[in-house]
């Protein structure tokens, strides 16, 4: 099995970017499954409709989140249970008012199928229950024999490599979105799981994680809020391939990250 992954599509330059690409990365590494991490898909803020709709159309198997699923209020009609979008499993869900979609996914593909688990950090980010406990949960559901991947969305490196060494030897990949900046770490850890700390992003590379860094700059400066915009400039993509054995185990993950020429960001628009 083979296993292509996208992390934080950022807006439009981020959709055109994979579909500059996604031709001759199928024809390259022949994946079996295509995942994005879909958070940031519609304008940097969440997702919708049309934008899910353009991934569908490139063959996009399933799709993960984060803290922005929310953003877009559209997604309420996106998300339910037949849905191949999946919102971080350990998202809060008191009794009386359980939260709207799924934390797991199991696709298919011939003979071949794939669970997807998502769940969200909780350093540095919104207090929300406990991702180790969630996974853990998840698991006992899937079925024998079906090898899992695991998008820990989180902002500290620590909580995400404890994720991976948790999970080593039970999943077969875990990959860590969020932070918009791909790390150099791959690798497989014992038992044959595939880990890289973050994957990176696939939009404007010339950005600050997405964004103009005009408005950015102005808010570290002056420490008061600053209109920022999405960036366009420089779109690139990041993602890795993984390859997995009939026994579940990770035997390779690829870091890729490549700059690709768009021609018709070049003439403004609009960047959802």
């Amino acid at each position: 099995m083979i296993i292509l992954y996208f992390a934080d599509i950022f807006g439009r330059p981020g959709r055109k970017a994979v579909q500059a690409c996604i031709g001759d990365l199928k024809a390259t590494y022949t994946p079996d499954f295509i995942i994005g991490n879909v958070e940031n898909l519609a304008g940097g803020r969440g997702v919708n409709r049309r934008t899910l709709e353009e991934l569908n159309e490139m063959g996009f198997s399933a799709y993960t989140s984060g803290n922005h699923i929310w953003d877009n209020k559209e997604v309420y009609q996106l998300i339910g249970p037949e849905s191949k979008l999946i919102r971080p499993a350990n998202w809060s869900s008191p009794a009386g008012e359980p939260c709207p979609g799924k934390g797991m996914t199991i696709v298919h593909r011939g003979n071949e199928r794939l669970a997807i688990i998502n769940v969200m950090g909780r350093v540095f980010m919104d207090a929300q229950d406990c991702p180790f406990h969630a996974v853990d949960r998840l698991l006992k559901e899937v079925p024998a024999s079906t090898p899992v991947l695991v998008d820990i969305h989180a902002d500290a490196t620590s909580e995400k490599y404890a994720m991976g060494w948790h999970l080593a030897g039970r999943v077969a990949a875990v990959v860590g979105s969020h932070s918009h900046v791909q790390t150099a770490d791959e690798r497989i850890l014992p038992g044959g799981t595939a880990y890289i700390t973050d994957v990176g992003m696939t939009g404007a590379f010339d950005s600050v994680i997405g964004l103009r860094p005009e408005g950015v700059i102005k808010k570290f400066i002056t420490k008061r809020p600053h209109p920022t915009q999405a960036a366009k400039e420089n779109p690139g993509v990041s993602c890795v391939i993984i390859k997995v054995n009939s026994r579940g185990q990770a035997e390779s993950i690829e870091r890729l990250r490549f700059t690709v020429k768009i021609d018709d960001l070049a003439q403004g628009g609009d960047l959802e």
